[in-house]
């Protein structure tokens, strides 16, 4: 059975219903919101809206989705999510960005560190690392993007 991802591609304001339609063109299924057309697909998927699409600035894969009303609620839910399926032991994987809107949980600094800690406090525990060592982060980049809208 392949494995279905839940994906996003960002847009420009104003893009949306042309990555919508590019989207569609390619005989994919896909919801146009603001800023973004979610859809579903496998890993033939995410290389072919990454080669077609023309409109999209990014085609990102939705790891989880929760509520996050407050700090002890985000990490949570981080660590609730399956990052061994999606980083390999050594990988680097920088919290590059939080976008924080409408939320209790403005701080977008103190949201990364809260994200990077639960996600590090979960592969420590499926590699079977100790919790005072830390992870070696040597291998290929995964950059890791967190928005909070409202409380999900």
């Amino acid at each position: 059975m392949k494995q279905r991802f839940n994906l996003i591609a960002t847009a420009a304001a104003g893009l949306e219903a042309v990555v919508g339609r590019e989207i569609k063109d390619l005989g994919i299924e896909r919801q146009v919101e603001n800023g973004r057309v979610r859809f579903q697909g496998d890993l033939r998927t995410i290389a072919k809206t990454n080669l077609w699409l023309r409109a999209a600035d990014r085609v990102k894969i939705v790891v989880g989705e929760f509520p996050a009303r407050t700090f002890e609620e985000l990490f949570q839910g981080v660590f609730a999510l399956d990052w061994e399926n999606y980083l390999p032991l050594g990988a680097k994987f920088p919290v590059a960005k939080a976008k924080c809107v409408r939320s209790k949980l403005h701080n977008e600094p103190s949201v990364q560190a809260s994200t990077k800690k639960a996600i590090v406090k979960k592969l420590q525990s499926y590699f079977h690392r100790p919790e005072g060592v830390p992870l070696q982060e040597t291998g290929p980049e995964f950059k890791i993007e967190v928005s909070i809208h409202k409380r999900q």
